[in-house]
């Protein structure tokens, strides 16, 4: 399902914002002229058990032995293969951060504030959407954990 059909559906109210393809979280920040502050970036992680999304802003990294302490085993990276396979219907590397659409759960991370207008993109590298944070954790319901730095 598209990401803004999914959000259609739900009633939630977000922006479509269309840009030139960015295969990064930092350019599509940098075609929005936005802060990569106000962009998330989802990564799909292999953790102790099952896949799952991480979502964190575009201007962090992951810290994987403070997930994997949060989570209860080691976390690793997933490959581009296994992005492929999970996102089959998103452009080759796309990692929309809505994990419940791909049956995922969800992390986020402790430093995007409910009230933060967040940009992540869709199911392309050329479209990105907007919405607040806190409507994004109503319909995913991630869990909220500290593991950026």
């Amino acid at each position: 399902m598209r990401v803004a059909d999914f959000l259609a559906d739900k009633t939630i109210s977000y922006e479509t914002l269309l840009h030139p393809p960015a295969f990064t979280a930092q350019k599509r920040a940098k075609f929005l002229r936005l802060s990569g502050r106000e962009v998330a970036k989802s990564v799909l992680l292999f953790g102790p058990r099952e896949y799952l999304l991480a979502v964190l802003p575009a201007t962090k990294h992951i810290d994987t032995g403070r997930l994997a302490e949060a989570l209860g085993g080691a976390v690793r990276l997933a490959d581009n293969e296994e992005v492929a396979r999970i996102f089959w219907d998103c452009e080759w590397g796309v990692v929309p951060p809505f994990g419940s659409l791909y049956s995922l759960p969800t992390v986020l991370d402790d430093s995007l504030s409910p009230d933060t207008l967040m940009v992540f993109e869709a199911n392309t590298h050329g479209e990105a959407i907007r919405m607040l944070c806190r409507d994004y954790e109503r319909l995913v319901k991630p869990q909220r954990l500290r593991f950026s730095f």
